[in-house]
């Protein structure tokens, strides 16, 4: 039988399809579709997050702190919401952002905003510790963090710090981020960037910080608290150790550079608290003058302002003011036994430039704050004198004119007898208008301002910038005034200026912090009287040292004149004197108007306080 073999036939081919326009839109609808889904997943988890716009990162405006100088340009207040002062990198040490790169952020200059190893390393060791004891962050994070999130420890709030970083290292580089990081990060103190931390720490600025300092601020970002060089200096050594040693590694400086860093000692700043209390009424003035002159807070404006504090004289007003009220207490319990407590006031100011050099409101500014330099109205007393007496010496009178000294009566406005008497109930007969005023006898004053005019006296207290109101009646001769110790101090400066008054300053130029200027002083001169009166005046002030009742200021070397002043009842002492070409102002007291004693008095009580103040200066 023959077996046919049957041939090896292929199979039937399938035969393809054509790959017609159909099936491209389907095949581009489907990848639209996986696209606009995945898009759309991800637009709704960004706005369910909440991730903030980056574009004030770009635009860094903080809030910076408003700076205060004494005459000689050294800053004596910080004025802020938050302690910062912002300056450029070419405006700090060049190895500062070095060291903050070293001890934060080794990577700085490499990775796009994230580091991927530090991440994993802290999600390992946090994982470990079954806690969240490290974060991980980057510079550029911790940017993101300060300026645009919250602080809160959370996985969700790392993702949106990680989400912020890449972007905002998209958008800056890396100077402008390391620019930003170093004037925003918080550094203990109070203090937020490197400037204000500067000052703050070593009392310079970030420019002038040595390599062991500015390794020392490296350091803090950690634990600002605990690494407080102020606080804890060997906690903060051994972070500036850490710092050098990671400066070295890098390459940043050389390891004999590091050991020579670590073996230098920073000179720490001293606490501010002296300061302020020593210079808080002059302070509490400007500030309110400034807040007034600009129209806006302070803490927000972002300001230098430039006084006329001399801080030399502000210690020494200080010093004489709470010995010589001291004084007063001990005298008080000695003869009276009374246990109450004084308070006083000192004004200094430059004759003729009317700038205020010191300025004390009371005796401890840190148990009260009520300025009577500035706030207290009181009966000026016989201080107020001079002011009536030179618009008779401008009427043609001479310290020679003679004036009767006896007592008289007079029925007042409200029809009741007015019986006004000298100091004692003594009086002197036919007397001179020198030794009237020389020794502050009341019957001759009342007299003169009978003769000059209530009217024209008012109108010199005015001109000499008594701006509080003044009675209408002859009493104004005796002082019943109530009056300012600032504006009754610079009342006296026309007879040592030709007879011209200036307005008293106590801010001379105020500038942005970029530099513009914003304000600047211009004195206000008035001629309040003629500069031959002003002279005779200043030479009978002068005698009243020399041989009056201001016996108690004598002593000092130069040119000195001045008036005692006391209220009645012995409620107020003031003395008001110069030397040289500084006014001084003294007024004790007390704040709820009770007698300072039968034997307190201008003379007695307020005298030696400015012979101490301004010998005090000479010394």
């Amino acid at each position: 039988m023959t077996v046919t073999k049957k041939k090896n036939t292929p199979p039937p081919t399938r035969r393809k399809k054509p790959f017609n326009e159909k099936h491209i839109i389907g095949f581009l609808f489907s990848i639209s579709l996986v696209l606009s889904l995945f898009l759309g997943v991800l637009l709704f988890t960004l706005d369910q997050l909440n991730i903030p716009d980056i574009r004030s990162v770009a635009h860094y405006r903080p809030a910076q702190a408003s700076l205060v100088y004494d005459k000689n340009g050294t800053i004596i207040d910080r004025i802020f919401i938050e302690n910062r002062i912002v300056v450029p990198l070419d405006k700090m040490n060049p190895l500062l952002p070095k060291a903050f790169v070293a001890a934060e952020d080794g990577r700085f200059f490499e990775h796009p905003g994230l580091d991927s190893y530090s991440v994993l390393r802290a999600f390992f060791n946090n994982l470990r510790d079954g806690r969240k004891s490290q974060g991980g962050s980057t510079i550029t994070q911790q940017v993101a963090k300060g300026l645009l999130l919250t602080p809160e420890k959370t996985y969700l709030r790392k993702f949106k710090e990680a989400i912020l970083a890449w972007r905002i290292d998209t958008l800056l580089t890396k100077d402008e981020i390391i620019y930003i990081y170093l004037n925003q990060i918080y550094l203990g103190a109070g203090a937020y960037g490197v400037e204000a931390a500067s000052m703050t720490y070593f009392n310079k600025h970030a420019a002038q910080l040595s390599l062991a300092e500015l390794a020392v601020l490296a350091g803090l970002p950690q634990a600002p608290s605990r690494y407080s060089p102020l606080e804890h200096w060997d906690r903060a050594q051994a972070r500036q150790r850490y710092v050098l040693n990671r400066m070295a590694a890098d390459g940043y400086i050389t390891e004999e550079q590091a050991r020579k860093a670590y073996s230098d000692q920073p000179q720490l700043a001293q606490s501010k608290r002296k300061s302020r209390q020593v210079n808080g009424y002059y302070l509490q003035e400007v500030r309110k003058r400034a807040k007034h002159m600009l129209g806006i807070p302070l803490e927000s404006a972002g300001v230098k302002i430039f006084t006329n504090l001399d801080r030399r004289l502000q210690l020494k007003a200080n010093g004489a003011l709470v010995d010589g009220v001291n004084d007063v207490i001990q005298r008080s319990r000695k003869e009276q036994g009374s246990s109450r407590t004084p308070e006083g006031a000192i004004v200094c100011l430059e004759a003729c430039s009317g700038k205020v050099r010191a300025l004390v409101g009371g005796t401890d500014y840190k148990r009260t704050q009520f300025n009577r330099a500035v706030q207290a109205r009181r009966p000026a007393g016989s201080v107020f004198k001079p002011l009536i007496y030179s618009v008779a010496l401008d009427r043609g009178w001479s310290p020679e004119t003679v004036i009767v000294d006896a007592p008289f009566s007079m029925r007042g406005r409200d029809g009741k007898m007015w019986q006004p008497q000298n100091f004692g109930n003594v009086y002197h007969g036919k007397t001179t208008l020198r030794e009237a005023l020389i020794h502050s006898y009341n019957i001759p004053a009342i007299k003169v301002l009978q003769q000059v005019g209530i009217k024209p006296a008012h109108e010199r207290a005015k001109a000499s910038g008594i701006i509080s109101s003044l009675p209408h009646d002859l009493s104004l001769a005796l002082g019943s005034a109530d009056v300012s110790p600032l504006e009754m101090t610079a009342s006296y400066q026309p007879y040592l200026c030709d007879g011209q008054y200036t307005q008293p300053t106590f801010i001379d130029r105020i500038f942005t912090l970029s530099g513009k200027e914003i304000y600047r002083h211009r004195n206000k001169t008035v001629k309040v009287m003629s500069t031959k009166s002003a002279e005779t005046m200043k030479l009978m002030l002068v005698q009243v040292i020399s041989s009056g009742t201001g016996k108690r200021a004598r002593g000092l070397a130069g040119i000195n004149g001045g008036k005692t002043g006391t209220s009645d009842n012995n409620r107020d002492a003031w003395f008001i004197g110069f030397h040289n070409q500084l006014i001084g102002g003294v007024w004790v007291g007390h704040d709820k108007n009770q007698s300072l004693g039968e034997k307190e008095n201008g003379g007695r009580t307020s005298a030696p306080i400015w012979f101490s103040f301004m010998k005090g200066i000479d010394n």
